[in-house]
Parts: structure tokens; C-alpha cells; sequence
């Protein structure tokens, strides 16, 4: 038996609000297949006066893979696999930049799952835009170009030694994380391993150059990547309420924190999900390793 949610979509492209779930002890399989399929469909999905503790919100989002734990956001104790997001007037967000989520790792996140745990009385919302939307918007001729080429994606990029992350995460373990990063290639258009959809997969974020070109033709197509996904066709914006939750396919989104609350405090807990190495359906399925390191 197939469990119906109830579901508001909010815009043509992305995003949908689900109502009836108390994620905190609806986490049986037809609820989660239920989650997943609308995850599927509306890539981003939110879930308003849920009420969680850290293990509960941990164990959710174990019910759709393993877990990340990231190497610098401070954990929580009673879950270490989630992190906190505090951001305030002396701990500025570093968020503020358009990305999909760790993809400096071989196997980027399926998705995450985000709850709003102390909000500002105005602003602090975010941003998502949906990567099928804007691949399919280019025309034919750039996206059979761009299907044929990879990116660089580098840890160092979204978490420099001079940045508020690293700074507050220490320099033995900044070095320790970058040590353990290496740059890794990743398809510029990414083939979704469920839905079989093709979509942009660089941000600028984590992605520092396109191999095969020239440094001045890689930063010009980039540039035009970044810009073309903030279009408003192909995003949605939330605002954000206490106790709501965010759960995003981080393989066909990127999102964006609006920085606009300081010098109030904003505290968010996330759960990563692991996902699968990134391929293009035209190419062959990558079976080995793929980093600069390994070239």
C-alpha cells in the first residue's frame, strides 16, 4: 500500500510543501517511499511545526542512505553526524554564495535535511533553483557542448584558510580536512541516477575550472552557468517558520542563505545524506576514482 501525502506545490519548477507527516515518528517504509517520490518530483520539500530531537532528525535522514559528517561545522551531541549552523552578528553565515552541498567529495550528497531550530524576526531565508529547469532553458547546441566536458571541484574554494568556517573550526583542523579533500572531477551536466534526468552540475561554490579549456574560456562559461541558474523561472524562495524542515535532492538543486538578518541569530541543525558518484548517461558509468590526484 502506497501512503498519499498531501502536497501544496509552491512554484511550476520546484518546491512543495507536505502536510499530514509528523517526521518525527512517521518514518515507516511507505512514508518514506512516499518522501522520496515527492523529493523526486518537486526537489525541494518542506514540512512546517515538526518537532524533533537531534537523534530523531538524525535517524530520518538515515532512512534514505549513510550519513556525512562534515569535516569543519561543529556537531551536535547528541547526533554528531548533524551539524549547527549559528550564525550571528560575531559568527557571519558563509552560505551566502549559490552551491549544491560538499561537492568536493567523490560522492556528493543525495540531499540534505534542514531544520529551523532559533530564527530572526525577519529575513534569513533561503533560496533554491532547480538544475534540470536550467539545463533544459540553454539551447541545444550548449548543452550537447557542455555534456562532453568536467569540472574541478575544490574544497579550498568554498572553505579558504582566511574564511569564518575555517577560522572557527581551527587551523589544525582546516589543514586536516584540506589534506584529506584533493580536488575531484565531476560531469559539468550530471545524470540524476533515479530519475534518469540530466542537469547542470557546477556551482560556484565548489567548481574552479573546466578541464579541457582554455583558464579565459572556463571562467567566461562558468560565469554564464552561475548566472543563468539564478533566473527566477528556475527558483523558489522560503521563508522560513520555527520547527519547519527543508529536505532537498542536492543532485539536481543548488541554494542559497540570504544573508540579511544580522546582527540577529540564526541556528539551523543539517543532516547530509551521501548519494553516488556523478556520471553522464552519454559517456561511460565512471567505475574508478576521479581526482586530479589520480591523474
Amino acid at each position: 500500500m502506497t501512503r498519499t501525502l498531501e502536497i501544496q506545490i509552491l512554484t511550476p519548477a520546484i518546491g512543495a510543501v507536505i502536510g499530514g507527516i509528523d517526521l518525527a515518528n512517521d518514518q515507516d517504509g511507505e512514508t518514506i517511499a512516499a518522501i522520496r517520490k515527492a523529493l523526486l518530483k518537486h526537489r525541494v520539500i518542506f514540512f512546517e511545526d515538526q518537532h524533533m530531537t537531534p537523534v530523531q532528525h538524525r535517524n530520518l535522514a538515515a532512512c534514505f542512505g549513510a550519513l556525512h559528517t562534515h569535516p569543519l561545522y561543529p556537531g551536535v551531541g547528541d547526533a554528531p553526524e548533524l551539524f549547527i549552523l549559528d550564525n550571528h552578528a560575531d559568527n557571519p553565515t558563509d552560505n551566502d554564495a549559490w552551491h549544491t552541498d560538499v561537492t568536493f567529495i567523490e560522492t556528493p550528497p543525495m540531499g540534505s535535511i534542514l531544520y529551523a531550530k532559533e530564527l530572526p524576526p525577519t529575513g534569513g531565508d533561503t533560496v533554491w533553483s532547480d538544475m534540470r529547469s536550467a539545463y533544459l532553458a540553454l539551447s541545444q547546441p550548449m548543452q550537447a557542448f557542455l555534456k562532453g566536458l568536467d569540472a574541478v571541484h575544490d574544497f579550498a574554494r568554498g572553505f579558504p584558510v582566511t574564511g569564518t568556517v575555517a577560522k572557527q573550526a581551527g587551523a589544525d583542523k582546516h589543514t586536516k580536512a584540506r589534506e584529506e579533500h584533493p580536488p575531484v572531477i565531476h560531469p559539468v551536466i550530471r545524470t540524476h541516477p533515479e530519475t534518469g534526468e540530466d542537469a547542470l552540475f557546477v556551482n560556484y561554490g565548489f567548481t574552479t575550472r573546466i578541464k579541457s579549456l582554455r583558464h579565459k574560456e572556463s571562467s567566461a562559461l562558468l560565469k554564464m552557468l552561475h548566472e543563468h541558474i539564478q533566473q527566477p523561472e528556475f527558483t523558489m524562495r522560503w521563508h522560513w517558520k520555527p520547527n519547519a524542515v527543508a529536505f532537498w535532492d542536492n543532485r539536481i538543486t543548488q541554494h542559497y542563505a540570504v544573508n540579511d538578518y544580522l546582527p540577529h541569530r540564526r541556528i539551523m541543525h543539517r543532516a547530509t545524506i551521501l548519494g553516488d558518484r556523478p556520471y553522464q548517461q552519454t559517456r561511460a558509468h565512471p567505475q574508478t576514482k576521479r581526482s586530479l590526484a589520480a591523474e
